[in-house]
Formats: C-alpha cells, sequence, structure tokens
C-alpha cells in the first residue's frame, strides 16, 4: 500500500452567515472537501456564489460560523486572530489580482517581505532566499526594479515570488490572471503548472471557466455549495496554448 498523501485542506462542513441589518445572508451553506498536497484546484463560481466567502476562510482572512477547518492539520476556527496570522504568513502564499505589492520598492524587496516576520531568518538569508525565488519565476535580471518599472505581468512574477519565499503548504491565488492580456495570462498559467508539476499545492479562485483546463481538479460554487468537484483527466498545457497565439509585435 502507497503512503497517504498529506491532506493540506480540509473542510467539514463550513457554514458562514453574515447578519445584514435584520437579515441573515447564508454565504456558505454546508461545504466540505479535502485538498491533499500536490494538487493544483480551480475553485469557480459567479459574483455571490460564495466563492469570495471561502476564500478569506482559506486564506484566514475570516472563520466559519461553524463547522471545522484543518490547514496542513492545524485546526482553524476556534485561533485568535494573531495566532490566524502566524499561520497564514508560515502557511499560505497568496497571489492577488491587483498584485498588492509596495509601488516604490524593488522586487526583491517586496520578495523578503514575508519573511521580515521570521526573526530566525538572518537579511543574508533573506536576501538570499528571495533572490533564488525571483530566479524561479523568470525574474533574475529584474531583482532591483521597482515594481512602477514593470509590466503587469512582471509584477504578477513578483507576486508569485512573494508567495513561494515562505514555502508555504499552499499557494492561494485569487483571480491571478484578472487584470492581464490573453498572452501574459498564459505565461502565468504556464508557471502555474510548472509550480505544480514541482509538487506545489495550488487553490486558484476564479470566474473564468477556462482556466479550469489547466488545473488538475475544479470545484463550482453555488449559492453557497459545491455543485461540482471532479478530476481534470485531460489537463491541457498552458505552455502549448502560449505558443499557439499569435505574436504582438508590441511584446
Amino acid at each position: 500500500m502507497d503512503m497517504e498523501k498529506k491532506k493540506v485542506i480540509e473542510l467539514q462542513d463550513i457554514r458562514r452567515n453574515f447578519h445584514v441589518g435584520d437579515e441573515t445572508v447564508h454565504a456558505l451553506r454546508g461545504v466540505s472537501f479535502t485538498i491533499e498536497e500536490g494538487e493544483f484546484v480551480t475553485i469557480m463560481g459567479t459574483s455571490g456564489s460564495g466563492k469570495s466567502t471561502l476564500l478569506n476562510i482559506l486564506g484566514c482572512l475570516d472563520t466559519p460560523t461553524s463547522g471545522e477547518y484543518l490547514l496542513d492539520g492545524i485546526p482553524v476556527r476556534t485561533m485568535s486572530k494573531s495566532q490566524r496570522a502566524r499561520l497564514r504568513n508560515r502557511k499560505i502564499g497568496f497571489v492577488f489580482q491587483n498584485y498588492n505589492l509596495l509601488p516604490k520598492t524593488t522586487a526583491v524587496e517586496n520578495v523578503e517581505l514575508p519573511l521580515m516576520y521570521n526573526s530566525k531568518v538572518s537579511s543574508a538569508e533573506r536576501r538570499k532566499r528571495a533572490t533564488d525565488a525571483l530566479l524561479a519565476v523568470g525574474l533574475g535580471d529584474r531583482l532591483g526594479h521597482r515594481s512602477n518599472q514593470m509590466s503587469g505581468g512582471q509584477m504578477q512574477r513578483v507576486a508569485i515570488a512573494r508567495a513561494l519565499v515562505n514555502d508555504p503548504a499552499v499557494i492561494l491565488a485569487d483571480e491571478a490572471t484578472g487584470n492581464l492580456d490573453t498572452r501574459t495570462s498564459f505565461e502565468i498559467l504556464v508557471l502555474f503548472q510548472r509550480l505544480h508539476a514541482e509538487g506545489r499545492t495550488i487553490i486558484f479562485v476564479t470566474h473564468n471557466p477556462e482556466i479550469a483546463q489547466y488545473s488538475s481538479r475544479n470545484i463550482r460554487l453555488s449559492d453557497g455549495h459545491i455543485i461540482e468537484d471532479k478530476v481534470n483527466s485531460g489537463i491541457l498545457s498552458a505552455a502549448e496554448a502560449l505558443s499557439s497565439l499569435p505574436v504582438n509585435d508590441d511584446d
């Protein structure tokens, strides 16, 4: 019998209610799933499906009203805010639609940020890890560039490097190609597929159904419920899709 894969994410009957005036809004109505190490999962749903609420719970930015959430085996629901912040910093690499980089800061300084809270990492080690992460996303020649001197695709690569620098249990991407043109989106998907091939666990939250073709599993939400959770048996290659795009003169 082969070793069971490690469960990175376990959700057990997660419910999240919000009180708006006298109304109770049921954003999540009993969501359960497990994500194992090395999966590349897309989570989809239209606006109002509960996907943003789920993202916030997965990212330890919010806690469920009821149900259990285990992140890398650690129960999150009963944690204090500061405990959650520490866990988030150690276990999750975030990649956002709008990059969330500090504007006048160099690529390498942006990537060092998550390590600033880790007193065990010296400044020399921090610089080395940040440089290595930028090399891994193909930005070795941009270490000293400031965010405002970079294209959207380059900024998103910096954000991915920053997500990797802590060697997190999971990379959580929120509409990570949402602000990028088609070609750049595929370049970023190529990078995510490569990280997946290296064994990284990736959760990619999006409303773009096309992206599901490049992940290993797709979970669809509607009205706070999971309406579909299926493994993708025919994963498309983002690199092939990229190579078949017409080349623009301004690239």
